[in-house]
Protein backbone atom coordinates (compact mmCIF):
# COMPACT_ATOMS: atom_id res chain seq x y z
CA UNK A 1 0.00 0.00 0.00
CA UNK A 2 1.50 3.04 -1.16
CA UNK A 3 2.33 6.00 1.63
CA UNK A 4 -0.39 8.79 1.48
CA UNK A 5 1.11 12.24 -0.65
CA UNK A 6 3.23 14.27 2.25
CA UNK A 7 3.51 17.89 1.11
CA UNK A 8 3.75 19.54 4.32
CA UNK A 9 7.26 20.79 5.52
CA UNK A 10 8.83 18.35 8.33
CA UNK A 11 8.86 21.15 11.01
CA UNK A 12 5.24 21.43 11.75
CA UNK A 13 4.20 24.44 13.50
CA UNK A 14 3.74 24.39 16.92
CA UNK A 15 -0.15 25.19 16.05
CA UNK A 16 -1.80 26.43 13.59
CA UNK A 17 -4.44 29.56 14.13
CA UNK A 18 -8.12 29.09 12.89
CA UNK A 19 -7.88 31.74 10.64
CA UNK A 20 -4.94 30.75 9.11
CA UNK A 21 -6.75 27.29 8.32
CA UNK A 22 -9.91 28.86 7.48
CA UNK A 23 -7.84 31.03 4.54
CA UNK A 24 -6.28 27.33 3.33
CA UNK A 25 -9.74 25.89 3.15
CA UNK A 26 -10.69 28.95 1.08
CA UNK A 27 -7.84 29.25 -1.37
CA UNK A 28 -8.10 25.47 -2.07
CA UNK A 29 -12.07 26.17 -2.64
CA UNK A 30 -11.20 29.07 -4.75
CA UNK A 31 -8.58 27.29 -6.83
CA UNK A 32 -11.13 24.48 -7.15
CA UNK A 33 -13.91 26.75 -8.86
CA UNK A 34 -11.49 29.12 -10.71
CA UNK A 35 -10.20 25.96 -13.23
CA UNK A 36 -13.84 24.74 -13.96
CA UNK A 37 -14.59 28.44 -14.24
CA UNK A 38 -12.15 29.52 -16.62
CA UNK A 39 -11.45 25.76 -18.64
CA UNK A 40 -8.37 24.96 -16.72
CA UNK A 41 -9.06 21.47 -15.42
CA UNK A 42 -6.82 19.65 -17.58
CA UNK A 43 -3.98 21.78 -16.12
CA UNK A 44 -4.85 21.08 -12.69
CA UNK A 45 -5.24 17.50 -13.44
CA UNK A 46 -1.81 17.41 -15.33
CA UNK A 47 -0.20 19.01 -12.19
CA UNK A 48 -1.21 16.44 -10.04
CA UNK A 49 -0.01 14.17 -12.83
CA UNK A 50 3.40 15.42 -13.10
CA UNK A 51 4.16 15.47 -9.49
CA UNK A 52 3.45 11.93 -9.08
CA UNK A 53 5.20 10.81 -11.83
CA UNK A 54 8.11 12.58 -11.16
CA UNK A 55 7.69 11.32 -7.51
CA UNK A 56 7.64 7.43 -8.22
CA UNK A 57 10.59 7.82 -10.83
CA UNK A 58 12.37 9.82 -7.60
CA UNK A 59 11.47 6.44 -5.51
CA UNK A 60 9.18 8.62 -2.76
CA UNK A 61 7.97 6.09 -0.33
CA UNK A 62 9.70 2.81 -2.18
CA UNK A 63 13.00 0.98 -0.84
CA UNK A 64 14.28 -0.49 -3.53
CA UNK A 65 14.44 -1.00 -7.50
CA UNK A 66 15.12 2.70 -9.30
CA UNK A 67 15.82 6.02 -7.58
CA UNK A 68 16.19 9.08 -9.33
CA UNK A 69 17.44 12.07 -7.56
CA UNK A 70 14.19 14.95 -7.53
CA UNK A 71 15.64 17.28 -10.04
CA UNK A 72 16.73 14.43 -12.40
CA UNK A 73 12.85 12.87 -11.83
CA UNK A 74 11.39 16.61 -12.60
CA UNK A 75 13.84 16.82 -15.92
CA UNK A 76 12.43 13.18 -17.26
CA UNK A 77 8.71 14.50 -16.75
CA UNK A 78 9.47 17.90 -18.98
CA UNK A 79 11.37 16.21 -21.46
CA UNK A 80 9.46 12.76 -22.11
CA UNK A 81 6.32 14.28 -23.46
CA UNK A 82 8.32 16.28 -26.04
CA UNK A 83 10.49 13.57 -27.22
CA UNK A 84 7.05 11.14 -27.86
CA UNK A 85 5.45 14.44 -29.18
CA UNK A 86 8.66 14.62 -31.31
CA UNK A 87 8.69 10.36 -32.62
CA UNK A 88 4.36 10.95 -32.82
CA UNK A 89 4.83 13.68 -35.29
CA UNK A 90 8.05 11.84 -37.41
CA UNK A 91 6.67 8.83 -37.61
CA UNK A 92 2.51 9.13 -37.57
CA UNK A 93 1.91 12.32 -39.83
CA UNK A 94 -1.84 12.34 -40.11
CA UNK A 95 -2.65 9.95 -37.62
CA UNK A 96 -4.26 12.36 -35.30
CA UNK A 97 -6.32 14.08 -38.16
CA UNK A 98 -7.16 10.53 -39.11
CA UNK A 99 -8.38 9.62 -35.79
CA UNK A 100 -10.62 12.84 -36.10
CA UNK A 101 -12.34 11.95 -39.18
CA UNK A 102 -12.86 8.50 -37.63
CA UNK A 103 -14.98 9.65 -35.07
CA UNK A 104 -16.75 11.94 -37.75
CA UNK A 105 -18.17 9.56 -39.56
CA UNK A 106 -18.99 7.37 -36.53
CA UNK A 107 -21.01 9.99 -35.30
CA UNK A 108 -23.15 10.59 -38.57
CA UNK A 109 -23.29 6.71 -38.51
CA UNK A 110 -24.61 7.10 -35.93
CA UNK A 111 -27.21 9.88 -36.53
CA UNK A 112 -27.77 7.95 -39.27
CA UNK A 113 -29.31 5.26 -37.80
CA UNK A 114 -31.24 7.10 -34.87
CA UNK A 115 -33.33 8.60 -37.75
CA UNK A 116 -33.89 5.41 -39.19
CA UNK A 117 -34.66 2.83 -36.13
CA UNK A 118 -38.18 2.48 -36.97
CA UNK A 119 -36.97 1.07 -40.67
CA UNK A 120 -34.64 -1.38 -39.20
CA UNK A 121 -37.24 -2.96 -36.41
CA UNK A 122 -39.80 -5.17 -37.18
CA UNK A 123 -42.86 -3.54 -38.63
CA UNK A 124 -44.99 -5.00 -35.78
CA UNK A 125 -42.55 -4.10 -33.16
CA UNK A 126 -42.46 -0.45 -35.10
CA UNK A 127 -45.85 0.36 -35.04
CA UNK A 128 -45.91 0.48 -31.63
CA UNK A 129 -43.61 3.35 -31.28
CA UNK A 130 -44.81 6.42 -29.62
CA UNK A 131 -45.69 9.02 -32.67
CA UNK A 132 -43.61 11.20 -30.16
CA UNK A 133 -40.65 9.22 -30.69
CA UNK A 134 -39.68 10.93 -33.73
CA UNK A 135 -38.68 14.55 -32.34
CA UNK A 136 -36.61 12.73 -30.23
CA UNK A 137 -34.93 10.80 -32.68
CA UNK A 138 -34.35 14.22 -34.97
CA UNK A 139 -33.37 16.14 -31.25
CA UNK A 140 -30.62 12.95 -31.12
CA UNK A 141 -29.55 12.91 -35.04
CA UNK A 142 -28.89 16.48 -34.92
CA UNK A 143 -26.95 16.56 -31.41
CA UNK A 144 -24.40 14.41 -32.89
CA UNK A 145 -24.46 15.89 -36.33
CA UNK A 146 -23.19 18.71 -34.19
CA UNK A 147 -20.58 16.95 -31.90
CA UNK A 148 -19.49 15.62 -35.53
CA UNK A 149 -19.47 19.88 -36.84
CA UNK A 150 -17.17 20.54 -33.08
CA UNK A 151 -14.63 17.94 -34.12
CA UNK A 152 -13.22 20.00 -36.99
CA UNK A 153 -11.93 22.64 -34.99
CA UNK A 154 -9.78 20.00 -33.16
CA UNK A 155 -6.60 21.24 -34.54
CA UNK A 156 -6.80 24.31 -32.83
CA UNK A 157 -8.28 23.17 -29.34
CA UNK A 158 -5.75 19.99 -29.77
CA UNK A 159 -3.00 22.25 -29.43
CA UNK A 160 -3.94 24.60 -26.68
CA UNK A 161 -4.83 21.52 -24.89
CA UNK A 162 -1.71 19.73 -24.86
CA UNK A 163 0.07 22.94 -24.01
CA UNK A 164 -2.03 23.53 -20.94
CA UNK A 165 -1.95 19.93 -20.16
CA UNK A 166 2.40 20.46 -20.91
CA UNK A 167 2.52 23.35 -18.61
CA UNK A 168 0.68 21.59 -16.00
CA UNK A 169 2.95 18.24 -16.16
CA UNK A 170 5.64 20.79 -16.19
CA UNK A 171 4.54 22.70 -12.79
CA UNK A 172 3.90 19.50 -10.56
CA UNK A 173 7.37 18.12 -11.89
CA UNK A 174 8.91 20.73 -10.63
CA UNK A 175 7.08 20.96 -7.32
CA UNK A 176 8.49 17.69 -6.71
CA UNK A 177 12.11 18.93 -8.17
CA UNK A 178 12.84 21.79 -6.15
CA UNK A 179 11.73 21.17 -2.67
CA UNK A 180 12.01 24.07 -0.42
CA UNK A 181 13.66 23.46 3.31
CA UNK A 182 11.66 23.08 6.57
CA UNK A 183 9.84 25.99 7.60
CA UNK A 184 7.14 26.69 10.20
CA UNK A 185 5.00 29.20 8.58
CA UNK A 186 1.77 28.12 9.29
CA UNK A 187 -0.16 29.10 6.55
CA UNK A 188 2.64 27.67 4.22
CA UNK A 189 2.05 24.56 6.14
CA UNK A 190 -1.80 24.80 6.04
CA UNK A 191 -1.54 25.15 2.08
CA UNK A 192 0.94 22.35 1.41
CA UNK A 193 -1.65 19.92 3.57
CA UNK A 194 -4.32 21.09 1.05
CA UNK A 195 -2.28 19.92 -1.54
CA UNK A 196 -1.07 16.68 0.10
CA UNK A 197 -4.59 15.72 0.37
CA UNK A 198 -5.76 16.91 -2.99
CA UNK A 199 -3.15 14.88 -4.98
CA UNK A 200 -3.05 12.08 -2.71
CA UNK A 201 -7.50 11.92 -3.42
CA UNK A 202 -6.21 12.23 -7.40
CA UNK A 203 -4.15 9.13 -6.98
CA UNK A 204 -6.43 7.09 -5.13
CA UNK A 205 -9.60 7.83 -7.82
CA UNK A 206 -7.35 7.99 -10.93
CA UNK A 207 -5.51 4.88 -10.42
CA UNK A 208 -8.86 2.90 -9.39
CA UNK A 209 -10.63 4.46 -12.61
CA UNK A 210 -7.65 3.82 -14.62
CA UNK A 211 -8.25 0.07 -14.10
CA UNK A 212 -11.71 0.27 -14.42
CA UNK A 213 -11.66 1.74 -17.61
CA UNK A 214 -8.35 -1.09 -18.82
CA UNK A 215 -10.66 -3.54 -17.98
CA UNK A 216 -13.88 -2.59 -19.41
CA UNK A 217 -12.06 -1.99 -22.77
CA UNK A 218 -10.41 -5.12 -22.57
CA UNK A 219 -13.73 -6.73 -22.53
CA UNK A 220 -15.41 -4.56 -24.86
CA UNK A 221 -11.99 -5.28 -27.43
CA UNK A 222 -12.30 -9.16 -27.18
CA UNK A 223 -16.50 -8.79 -27.86
CA UNK A 224 -15.72 -6.65 -31.00
CA UNK A 225 -12.54 -8.32 -32.00
CA UNK A 226 -12.61 -11.86 -31.50
CA UNK A 227 -16.38 -12.67 -30.95
CA UNK A 228 -18.61 -10.83 -33.41
CA UNK A 229 -16.56 -11.96 -36.27
CA UNK A 230 -16.62 -15.41 -35.37
CA UNK A 231 -20.78 -15.06 -35.77
CA UNK A 232 -19.37 -13.11 -39.10
CA UNK A 233 -20.44 -9.87 -37.86
CA UNK A 234 -18.03 -6.55 -38.25
CA UNK A 235 -18.50 -3.70 -36.25
CA UNK A 236 -18.08 -0.35 -38.00
CA UNK A 237 -15.22 2.30 -36.64
CA UNK A 238 -14.01 -0.57 -34.09
CA UNK A 239 -10.68 0.91 -33.01
CA UNK A 240 -12.89 4.25 -32.85
CA UNK A 241 -15.08 2.47 -30.40
CA UNK A 242 -12.26 0.59 -28.49
CA UNK A 243 -10.57 3.81 -28.13
CA UNK A 244 -13.88 5.81 -26.94
CA UNK A 245 -14.48 3.09 -24.41
CA UNK A 246 -11.29 3.71 -22.56
CA UNK A 247 -11.36 7.34 -22.42
CA UNK A 248 -14.71 7.68 -21.84
CA UNK A 249 -14.50 5.07 -18.96
CA UNK A 250 -11.98 7.30 -17.20
CA UNK A 251 -15.45 8.90 -16.22
CA UNK A 252 -16.95 6.94 -13.08
CA UNK A 253 -20.33 5.81 -14.10
CA UNK A 254 -21.18 8.22 -16.65
CA UNK A 255 -18.66 7.57 -18.98
CA UNK A 256 -19.58 4.09 -19.71
CA UNK A 257 -23.01 4.73 -20.12
CA UNK A 258 -21.96 7.39 -22.68
CA UNK A 259 -19.63 4.64 -24.33
CA UNK A 260 -22.35 2.13 -23.93
CA UNK A 261 -24.67 4.06 -25.98
CA UNK A 262 -22.81 4.42 -28.97
CA UNK A 263 -21.55 0.81 -28.99
CA UNK A 264 -25.80 -0.33 -29.05
CA UNK A 265 -26.30 2.15 -31.61
CA UNK A 266 -23.09 1.30 -33.67
CA UNK A 267 -25.13 -2.30 -33.07
CA UNK A 268 -28.42 -1.41 -34.47
CA UNK A 269 -26.77 -0.09 -37.35
CA UNK A 270 -26.08 -3.39 -38.61
CA UNK A 271 -29.14 -4.83 -37.50
CA UNK A 272 -31.42 -4.94 -34.65
CA UNK A 273 -30.30 -8.55 -33.84
CA UNK A 274 -26.66 -7.27 -33.33
CA UNK A 275 -27.56 -3.92 -31.50
CA UNK A 276 -29.43 -6.20 -29.17
CA UNK A 277 -26.64 -8.53 -28.28
CA UNK A 278 -24.14 -5.45 -27.61
CA UNK A 279 -27.25 -4.15 -25.08
CA UNK A 280 -26.84 -7.70 -23.60
CA UNK A 281 -23.11 -7.92 -23.54
CA UNK A 282 -23.05 -4.09 -21.75
CA UNK A 283 -25.94 -5.44 -18.94
CA UNK A 284 -23.61 -8.29 -18.17
CA UNK A 285 -20.35 -5.82 -17.95
CA UNK A 286 -22.35 -3.31 -15.99
CA UNK A 287 -22.94 -6.30 -13.74
CA UNK A 288 -19.28 -7.06 -13.79
CA UNK A 289 -18.42 -3.82 -13.32
CA UNK A 290 -20.71 -3.38 -10.06
CA UNK A 291 -18.54 -5.79 -8.54
CA UNK A 292 -15.18 -3.80 -9.73
CA UNK A 293 -16.46 -0.47 -8.92
CA UNK A 294 -16.77 -2.28 -5.65
CA UNK A 295 -13.75 -3.63 -5.03
CA UNK A 296 -11.45 -0.67 -6.71
CA UNK A 297 -13.35 2.62 -6.80
CA UNK A 298 -15.47 2.13 -3.46
CA UNK A 299 -12.19 0.69 -1.28
CA UNK A 300 -10.40 3.03 -2.59
CA UNK A 301 -12.24 6.43 -1.61
CA UNK A 302 -14.85 5.13 0.42
CA UNK A 303 -17.89 6.20 -1.38
CA UNK A 304 -21.21 4.16 -2.85
CA UNK A 305 -22.17 4.93 -6.22
CA UNK A 306 -25.18 6.95 -5.32
CA UNK A 307 -22.59 9.30 -3.39
CA UNK A 308 -21.19 9.86 -7.48
CA UNK A 309 -23.82 9.88 -9.15
CA UNK A 310 -25.03 13.04 -7.05
CA UNK A 311 -22.05 15.12 -7.10
CA UNK A 312 -21.53 14.19 -10.97
CA UNK A 313 -25.04 15.33 -11.39
CA UNK A 314 -24.36 18.43 -9.26
CA UNK A 315 -21.12 19.64 -11.50
CA UNK A 316 -22.88 19.15 -14.95
CA UNK A 317 -25.73 21.20 -14.08
CA UNK A 318 -23.17 23.80 -12.27
CA UNK A 319 -20.37 23.35 -14.80
CA UNK A 320 -21.06 21.40 -17.81
CA UNK A 321 -19.10 18.57 -18.60
CA UNK A 322 -15.91 19.85 -16.86
CA UNK A 323 -18.04 19.82 -13.70
CA UNK A 324 -19.01 15.98 -14.11
CA UNK A 325 -15.11 15.30 -14.70
CA UNK A 326 -14.08 17.37 -11.37
CA UNK A 327 -17.16 16.42 -9.61
CA UNK A 328 -15.73 12.73 -8.61
CA UNK A 329 -11.98 13.86 -7.46
CA UNK A 330 -13.54 17.36 -5.69
CA UNK A 331 -15.86 15.01 -3.58
CA UNK A 332 -12.78 12.33 -3.08
CA UNK A 333 -10.88 15.58 -1.90
CA UNK A 334 -13.69 17.05 0.73
CA UNK A 335 -13.59 13.55 2.13
CA UNK A 336 -10.21 13.20 2.54
CA UNK A 337 -10.07 16.85 4.34
CA UNK A 338 -13.36 15.56 6.44
CA UNK A 339 -11.04 12.35 7.38
CA UNK A 340 -8.39 13.90 8.54
CA UNK A 341 -10.55 16.61 10.33
CA UNK A 342 -11.63 13.28 11.85
CA UNK A 343 -15.64 14.42 10.96
CA UNK A 344 -16.38 11.39 9.18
Amino acid sequence: MPKPIQLAPAAKPASIPSPVKIASFALALLLCIGVLVYGLLPGLLAVCLGYLWAAALAGEGRRKGLRLSPTLAAAVVVLLPLLGLGLLLANAKGMAFGAVGQYQALMHLLAGTVLEIRQKLPADLASHLPAELIAVQVWLADYLKSKAQALTGFGTAGLHGFLLVYVGLVVGALIEGTRVGSTSAPLRFAIRQRAGHFIEAFRQIVIAQFWIAAINTLCTALFLLVALPLFGVNMPYVSALIALTFFAGLIPIVGNLVCNSVLALAGVSISPAVGLTCLLFLIAIHKTEYVINAKILGKQINTAAWELLAVMFIGEAVFGLPGLVAAPLYYAYAKKELQAARLV
